[in-house]
């Protein structure tokens, strides 16, 4: 019985081996893959920069810090975070009661002070008539003059009162600088504002500029005018560019960086002011092979492209450099030449040495030929 199980256990186990040699021999060839113009990209040499880098923030060049210039309750803000706001809007009012009482009193005290003067210079116009028909002694003229030059001197310093406490009623409500946005508000209604608060900031979003630091070792090829490409932080892969305005002559002392300001090209949002940015200076610039990043298949620390040779595809290693800011394409030391043709977002199904056919859409026809070729991923 035994025997006999162990002889059926066995041509099991042959009858599947041959089964797996047949599905093995039956394994169909990589099918042709169908190409279309747009698919591929052929090699040239392109234009790379070189310098060094530089990390900073995107700031406002032209903006206003608005602080409370009299000691009075808070009694409304008028915009908001975000709110576009014109030279000369109203932004914030304080309490007016008492400095409003008091450019009261200083009116008044003016028209008393009008009303002395005026009196003085009658009674020092009379005297001097009668001094110059002899019937006023020349110690009464003197003290009728020095009485009008006091009642002047009283009227001017009740004008100078009338000023300042007209000056002061101003200072009670902040107005917008300039055309802008509103960045940052400090206070709200009910608020007690001392002399120096904060109460918000005005930012002109059309004047951006990058404030950046580059490290005092590379200051002697850092100099006005050199373009700067950057990234921003919250703006994924998209590059930014600009001009060195402004290279500050002495390092700072503790980080040993030097400041740099650079004028950024073109309309950028006013919601970038404040983000960390990173990027490198334009300092120097070669000619270098160039290869697409959508090219490029990495295996861990390895890098390789499909290149189109003939009617195949052919699996190549590449060396690659660095990769260039602006455009983020990668300088290849080794692997390929000018003039080759390498696939597009290749996938993992391709085969190397597979057969290739050319087709003059990479619509229709690869997609009625899906089951039979690799789609490619775009």
């Amino acid at each position: 019985m035994r025997l006999l199980l162990l002889i059926v256990a066995i041509s099991m186990a042959l009858a599947g081996c041959n089964r797996g040699d047949a599905n093995a021999k039956a394994a169909p060839a990589p099918a042709t893959l169908l190409i279309a113009p747009e698919d591929t990209v052929t090699l040239k040499p392109g234009s790379t920069s070189s310098g060094p880098l530089i990390t900073g923030t995107i700031e406002p060049d032209r903006k206003a810090d608005l602080r409370a210039e009299v000691s009075a309750v808070v009694l409304g803000v008028m915009k908001e975070n975000g709110q576009a706001v014109k030279k000369g809007d109203l932004l914030v009012r304080l309490d007016d009661t008492s400095i409003r009482d008091g450019l009261i009193s200083a009116q008044e005290a003016e028209r008393v002070a009008v009303q002395a003067a005026e009196q003085a210079e009658r009674q020092f116009q009379r005297l001097k008539t009668l001094r110059e028909s002899g019937m006023a002694s020349a110690q009464m003229m003197e003290d009728a003059e020095i009485r009008r030059n006091t009642t002047q001197s009283d009227l001017s310093a009740a004008k100078a009162r009338v000023v300042s406490a007209r000056q002061q009623l101003q200072r009670t409500e902040a107005r917008a600088p300039f055309d802008g946005i509103v960045s940052d508000r400090k206070v709200s209604a009910g608020d007690t504002a001392q002399v120096g608060k904060e109460l918000l900031k005005v930012i002109d979003p059309r004047s951006l500029r990058f404030e950046g630091l580059v490290s005092s070792d590379a200051l002697s090829t850092v100099k006005a005018g050199q373009s700067v490409s950057f990234g921003v932080n919250g703006w994924g892969n998209q590059q930014f560019t600009g001009k060195i305005r402004l290279v500050a002559p002495t390092a700072n002392a503790t980080t040993r960086q030097v400041e740099v300001l650079v004028d950024i090209n073109g309309d950028v949002p006013a919601r970038m002011a404040g983000l960390y940015a990173e990027g490198r200076i334009e300092a120097s610039s070669t000619t270098a092979l160039m290869v697409p990043a959508s090219t490029i298949v990495r295996d861990g620390e390895r890098a390789f492209a499909w290149r189109v040779k003939g009617a195949t595809l052919q699996k190549v290693p590449l060396a690659l450099g660095e990769r260039d800011l602006r455009s983020g394409d990668y300088i290849v030391k080794s692997g390929v030449a000018q003039g080759d043709q390498l696939l597009r977002h290749p996938v993992a199904t391709l085969k190397d040495g597979q057969a290739i056919a050319a087709t003059t859409s990479a619509g229709a026809p690869a997609a009625a030929s899906a089951s039979a070729s690799s789609p490619i991923v775009r």
